[in-house]
This record gives structure tokens, C-alpha cells and sequence, in this order.
């Protein structure tokens, strides 16, 4: 019986030792004590399509990891416009606690537009954006408890008109905006322009959970 708890007790420091080294295969998915950074990776934002002279949606983000894929903090990584227009903020980041480095990239005029990430003598890393004018105008359908589409893109000084197409009587709403005003089913609303960026929300009256949002951009 002692040689057989003298088995367990070992077989919980190997478990613990894993675990403090990144869990399973040196895989990074638990606390470790990350070593010299070997591999840059991308962890988010590649690939996307937007509109000219606009911040892309989501920041791009690349990790840094040691030899056992433990995240290392503290790596400076160099961002630059290597083809296609626009801008980087920051161009030079620092990679947090999770071994992960972020900037926002705004899309020129000149597209699609080659990014890329590096750091030292570590092997770069290329994001490809895409990106076109925004919309002018566009057209919503009140339906029955839901606006479709839910989502519009447009440009600053574009217009949007809603055109109520369901059988019960709704309206279109904004907060301290804009107001379709008595609830119905028949007829349009606007259109309504849209002169400075943001994010517009609006309901209805009748049905507060039917939500629609106006994302107007440069």
C-alpha cells in the first residue's frame, strides 16, 4: 500500500508540473512561466471588409508565445501599411498579460491593404482588408416585431427610409431623435438623414423588444 501512494503522490506533481507549464503538451491553456519568445502569431481581425477612410471593426491582434506555447507579455510589436492606404494607431503596441498586441487600422482610399505585424528577429505576420465606399441611402422593412434588415450601414449625410410592411402597428423610434410618431402598418417613415458617425438605435413603441440599429460612418 505505501508503494502504491507513493505512485499517486508522484502522479499528482507530474499533473501540477503540466499545469504550471501550460497543461497538456506545453499547450498554453493554463498558468505558466512563459520563456524567450519564439512564435508570432494573428488572433484576431484578419480579412475583413469595410468602408474607406473607417476604422475596421475588429482591432487586429497577433500573440506572442515561448517555444512551449506560453504566452509571453511585455513584446513590443511594430506595425506598418506595407501596400494600400490608411492608418495604424498605435503603430507600436505591447503585448499584455495573455501574450496578446492590438491595433486599430483605419482602411484609405487606396484598397485592399496589406498590414503587417512584426518583432525583431521573429517571423512577421500579413492582415489583407479590404474595403469600399458606404452606402449613400438605404431601406428598411418594418415587419411584424422585427426590422429587416436590423443592422444598416451609412454614410454621413445619407438617408434611410422604413417602409411598414407587417400587419400590426408598429413605429420607429429613436431616443431623443427622430419619431414615426402614431403606430402603423401601412406607409414609410423618412427617409431621415444621418449627419455625424455613430452607432443610432431605435425601437418600437408598441413592441419594446423589436430593436434596430443605424451605424452611420465617415
Amino acid at each position: 500500500m505505501a508503494v502504491v501512494r507513493g505512485y499517486r503522490v508522484y502522479g499528482l506533481g507530474v499533473g501540477l508540473l503540466a499545469l504550471a507549464c501550460g497543461g497538456d503538451g506545453g499547450g498554453g491553456t493554463g498558468p505558466c512561466t512563459p520563456g524567450p519568445a519564439t512564435q508570432l502569431a494573428k488572433n484576431g481581425g484578419d480579412a475583413q471588409s469595410w468602408y474607406v477612410n473607417n476604422p475596421l471593426p475588429t482591432p487586429l491582434s497577433v500573440i506572442v508565445r515561448d517555444a512551449n506555447n506560453c504566452p509571453v507579455p511585455g513584446v513590443g510589436i511594430d506595425w506598418s501599411v506595407v501596400t494600400g492606404g490608411g492608418g495604424l494607431s498605435p503603430t507600436h503596441s505591447t503585448t499584455n498579460s495573455a501574450g496578446i498586441a492590438t491595433t486599430v487600422d483605419s482602411v484609405g482610399a487606396v484598397s485592399p491593404q496589406v498590414v503587417r505585424a512584426g518583432s525583431g528577429a521573429l517571423p512577421s505576420q500579413d492582415f489583407t482588408a479590404t474595403a469600399g465606399a458606404p452606402p449613400t441611402s438605404a431601406a428598411v422593412d418594418v415587419k411584424d416585431n422585427f426590422f429587416s434588415p436590423q443592422t444598416v450601414d451609412i454614410q454621413e449625410g445619407g438617408t434611410v427610409t422604413w417602409t411598414f410592411a407587417g400587419a400590426a402597428a408598429h413605429t420607429v423610434t429613436f431616443t431623443g431623435g427622430p419619431d414615426s410618431g402614431t403606430p402603423q402598418a401601412s406607409g414609410t417613415f423618412g427617409p431621415v438623414t444621418f449627419t455625424s458617425a455613430g452607432t443610432k438605435n431605435y425601437f418600437c413603441k408598441v413592441h419594446g423588444g423589436m430593436t434596430g440599429t443605424i451605424r452611420v460612418v465617415h
